[in-house]
């Protein structure tokens, strides 16, 4: 077969398709091209998920008649001044965007620079159908009717109208959180979906776009290093989500999509989420242009970074510092379904003769004018509705109770269910799962002895042999030696067993068969995705869980203050291993409102 040239119009269309993909690629690229502009204002009205129309109004430099025309040629472009294409700063610089969607939709551009006069120019397909002197404001107005209308093939594999429309507000997302100063309006079928003013602050605009509950869990991150910046806003652990939908990740104000924060993320919650769950953040990256190559991917979704490593270690540290510094904090919202479980009684009124009499070893009855001695009758009814003493266990005082405006966690009064510390801060009530609360605070303890001389281990009496399948004990095997290095001692006891001959001594009597089982699973799980000190972050967590000595322990006073006192000097005490909060508080408010004083 001989090889020929291709039509121009066919060329227009296969280049089409490296960048118009759907709606949404389309979107993306007026936007970008809006924002370019120096537009303040952005206004985007959609059709049918964007289907049958996209409309986007700005209020940026407009262009005239002549730029207009050679906008919409290929490889035409404003964006780059020289030929250095590695010293990008704008978002979009390749010249094929317009052309491209021209080529498959009906394009019409109105736009009117600064005074000037407005000029119109309509592509259907690829043939101009009309141009002309326009009226409006200045800025641009691009509409794009009927995408892949006259390709049926490429129409045919278009998503719902629904699905489409997702796509498009997430990128309208993605593009006014890397831009607070932009106000971003946009109407779906005459109703307004989505607004937010420009001049916002950046974590106003991301808890605007994400959660209006992130904007009081949050973390603030910020960290420079060998030029390179990283900052943004990170939710607590324990606010996260069961999905990895809320993370973003923005590098030179472009919102991409890259693995690299997939497996930073992993790294610096590695300890604080369980692994079905996801934190809700938003990251930006001002890196040197030469230090990272935007033209990647036709779309500019991807970007390469020359120092990948550097920029992972930069957002798992700048993470990790922005949670240490918040120590104890964790969620602190009250759960509306949690409280209106909390429902007073319907007082009735007490028959007369039928009050319940209570009695107490060496009372002395008040005295009367009316003595009488009931009826043996009597007696044996009373029995029936007399209300037995509340349990309770009290304790001699050895010192007057420390007073709750003291400690940020208040001091213990109480023990429920020999798993909650009830305490009494100066502005509320607080709630502590010591469970929770002792795993982290051995995870942290685990970690420091790390740092230092090592965790020291305590030899079993009678070594516990623990039998599991043969490839488990092959993973378990291979990992001994890090293993030992956190007190946990094993040997291979055949092919289908491990014998363990000494526990770390903080975790005095641990759950020896679910400790192991579980670090094999882990490591069946992970193992070959995480470098060596995720592989030992994951280790100390998996023991810090089995090994609480506090799970359903009666606790003295002194112990429960002894915790939270400990807690509140322990970096990340507000979350367990697994994302959960440790503490809760109610406040006066939430209290009152529960008596009916609010």
């Amino acid at each position: 077969m001989s090889i020929r040239r291709l039509p121009e119009h066919l060329v227009n269309r296969i280049a089409a398709g490296e960048v118009v993909e759907r709606p949404a690629s389309a979107l993306k690229e007026i936007v970008e091209n809006a924002l370019d502009a120096g537009a303040t204002r952005i206004a985007i009205r959609l059709s049918h998920g964007g289907l049958d129309r996209i409309e986007v109004s700005d209020d940026g430099c407009g262009m005239d008649s002549a730029d207009m025309a050679l906008a919409l040629e290929r490889h035409a472009t404003s964006k780059l001044p020289d030929d250095a294409i590695e010293n990008v700063a704008t978002l979009g610089f390749r010249g094929e965007a317009l052309p491209s969607i021209a080529s498959v939709a009906r394009l019409s551009i109105d736009s009117r620079p600064r005074g000037a006069d407005g000029w119109n120019r309509t592509v259907d397909n690829g043939q101009l159908v009309s141009e002309g002197p326009a009226a409006l404001p200045p800025g641009t107005r691009v509409t794009v009717e009927q995408l892949f209308g006259k390709v049926p093939a490429r129409r045919k594999f278009l998503r719902t109208a629904k699905a489409e429309y997702a796509a498009c507000i997430d990128i309208v997302r993605r593009l006014a959180m890397a831009h607070p100063s932009v106000a971003f309006s946009v109407e779906h079928d005459g109703r307004r979906v989505l607004g937010v003013q420009g001049g916002e602050a950046r974590e106003e605009r991301v808890a605007a776009l994400t959660d209006r509950a992130l904007a009081d869990n949050h973390v603030i991150v910020s960290l420079e290093r060998e030029g390179v910046q990283l900052s943004g806003v990170a939710s607590l652990p324990t606010y996260n989500r069961g999905v990895g939908d809320h993370q973003y990740l923005f590098v030179n104000g472009r919102p991409v999509r890259d693995r690299l924060l997939i497996g930073a993320l992993r790294g610096a919650y590695a300890d604080m989420l369980a692994r079905d769950r996801h934190p809700v953040v938003a990251l930006f990256l001002d890196v040197p242009p030469l230090e990272v190559d935007v033209n990647v991917h036709p779309a500019k979704t991807e970007v390469r970074f020359r120092d990948p490593a550097l920029i992972r270690g930069m957002i798992v540290s700048g993470l990790r510092r922005a949670l240490d510094a918040e120590g104890f904090r964790a969620v602190q919202n009250a759960d509306p379904a949690a409280l209106s479980a909390w429902k007073p009684e319907p007082i009735s009124p007490t028959p007369i003769g039928s009050m319940p009499i209570f009695e107490a070893a060496g009372a002395v009855p008040p005295p009367s004018y009316n003595q009488f001695t009931p009826s043996a009758a009597f007696a044996d009814r009373r029995s029936s509705f007399i209300t037995p003493p509340p349990q309770a266990r009290a304790e001699p005082a050895a010192a007057p109770a420390p007073e709750g405006r003291s400690f940020p966690l208040g001091v213990a009064r109480g023990q429920v269910a020999r798993t909650y510390i009830v305490a009494e801060a100066e502005d509320g009530l607080v709630i502590v799962d010591q469970h929770a609360a002792h795993e982290r605070l051995t995870l942290e303890r685990m970690r420091r002895a790390m740092e230092g001389q090592g965790v020291a281990s305590q030899a079993l009496l009678l070594p516990e042999v623990v039998e599991l399948e043969e490839t488990a004990c092959d993973r378990l095997e291979a990992r001994i030696a890090e293993l030992k290095e956190f007190g946990l001692d094993l040997e291979r006891f055949g092919p289908s067993a491990m014998l363990v001959r000494s526990v770390p001594a903080m975790l005095g009597q641990a759950d020896v068969q679910g400790m192991v089982t579980d670090l094999a699973d882990d490591l069946a799980a992970y193992d070959s995705a995480l470098s060596l000190k995720e592989r030992l972050d994951l280790v100390a967590a998996t023991m810090a869980c089995h090994g609480s000595v506090r799970a359903g322990r009666v606790l003295s006073v002194a112990e429960m203050n002894a915790l939270l006192r400990e807690m509140e000097v322990t970096p990340r005490s507000g979350q367990c291993n697994h994302g959960r909060p440790t503490w809760v508080k109610l406040g006066h408010g939430d209290i009152e409102k529960l008596f009916g004083r609010k």
